[in-house]
């Protein structure tokens, strides 16, 4: 029998402590005992976002947070600028024209980050209410420069900046008060280390003032009616419960080790994946690589999405391959949430294998030494 292992960008393993909270006999939403609960973790939660503001929760992935942004803070025609370098990006104006909401896409080739510059360009051309983008797009492994794009869209007092980081919250450092991002959106499954399931979206003051004005149909994802449940320490419909429990036990985990140190580990065990992999002859697909995952390409000759089969079916491993254009030519390994050193030499060692069963002719062990070497610095 072998052991499972979970090294996907999402969902991500959950902790034994995170575990055993959710197995908790339930309890009901309306109850003293409840308000206690969800009272601590709206104070972890604008933490983590580095917020004063109200960090607001959903049942649902973290789709469900995106959809909820465009149609609180965006009014029938507004039309929105959208950074596309991946399937994420890609959602983003889906999610728009299902509104009717009018899109000017920026597209990004795949495995690099947008230029803040033609950002910047394209701002001055047009009226945006919004620039859509993501922090860490997942489908690519790429980092895009949140903080220069900030500083542009602050110098644009009638756009927001609206930032899904879904797999970048709480493994890549985004001050969203110091940054002066507008809307930061995440989800559960990611480095939160949470069953997927919970979606967040907090909303800076100038946001607000967007979601008074705006006239999109919205009914469970209502940003200003959870607002005011929240401020009561309740939520206006049923909410995940134990999930939400779970979160207190994972944020009472995190505040321990500090959020310095929780992105200093995401750094380090982004840097030994990355050397491991090129240790063993790989090459990196993203230029600006996240600190969520690593992707990388195949080599030549080998297909990627066999890369991705044979860890899952011989070696019990889930890793994720490439979508779209890069499916067979790219596959990803996450390091993010509940994973540390180990973990790193465990999932470059086992990609070697499945590359020497696969015919790839490196030699064994160059990667998990070049990783060994990189955790030891």
């Amino acid at each position: 029998m072998q052991k499972y292992r979970l090294f996907a960008p999402g969902p991500t393993p959950v902790s034994e402590a995170a575990s055993l909270a959710m197995a908790q006999p339930i309890i009901h939403h309306r109850t003293k005992e409840f308000e206690k609960v969800l009272e601590e973790v709206r104070a972890g939660l604008k933490w983590l976002f580095q917020t004063k503001n109200e960090v607001l929760i959903f049942a649902s992935s973290g789709t469900g947070a995106m959809e909820g942004t465009i149609i609180n803070t965006l009014s029938k025609g507004d039309k929105a600028l959208v950074i596309d370098g991946g399937k994420f990006g890609e959602r983003w104006w889906k999610i728009c024209k299902a509104y009717g909401i009018e899109t000017e896409i920026i597209k990004v080739e795949w495995g690099k980050a947008v230029d803040p510059q033609e950002v910047e360009k394209k701002l001055k051309s047009g009226d945006f209410r919004a620039l859509l983008v993501q922090a860490s797009e997942s489908s690519t492994g790429v980092y895009h420069p949140i903080e220069a794009l900030a500083k542009i869209v602050e110098r644009h007092p009638k756009t927001l900046l609206v930032v899904d980081a879904i797999s970048a919250l709480g493994a890549i450092d985004l001050p969203m008060d110091r940054w002066k991002i507008d809307v930061l959106i995440s989800g559960s499954q990611k480095a939160m280390a949470l069953p997927p399931g919970l979606a967040f979206a907090a909303v800076s003051e100038k946001g607000w003032g967007f979601i008074e004005k705006s006239d999109l149909p919205k009914f469970y994802f209502d940003f200003k009616k959870e607002k005011k449940a929240l401020e009561t320490n309740q939520s206006a419909y049923t909410p995940a419960i134990n999930l939400i429990i779970g979160l207190q036990e994972v944020l009472k985990t995190m505040k321990a080790e500090g959020i310095p140190a929780i992105f200093e580990r995401h750094a380090r065990l982004a840097r030994a994946t990355r050397e491991g992999m090129k240790g063993a002859g790989l090459k990196l697909f993203a230029e600006s690589p996240s600190n969520a995952l690593t992707a990388v390409c195949a080599p030549e000759g080998i297909d990627g999405q066999k890369v991705y089969k044979t860890l899952q079916e011989k070696y019990n491993m889930t890793i994720a391959g490439g979508q779209d254009g890069a499916k067979g030519k790219i596959f990803r390994v996450a390091h993010l949430g509940y994973f540390d050193d180990l973990d790193v030499v465990t999932s470059v060692a086992a990609v070697e294998w499945a590359l020497a069963d696969l015919g790839y002719k490196g030699e064994l062990g160059r990667g998990v030494a070049a990783a060994m070497r990189e955790l030891r610095k």
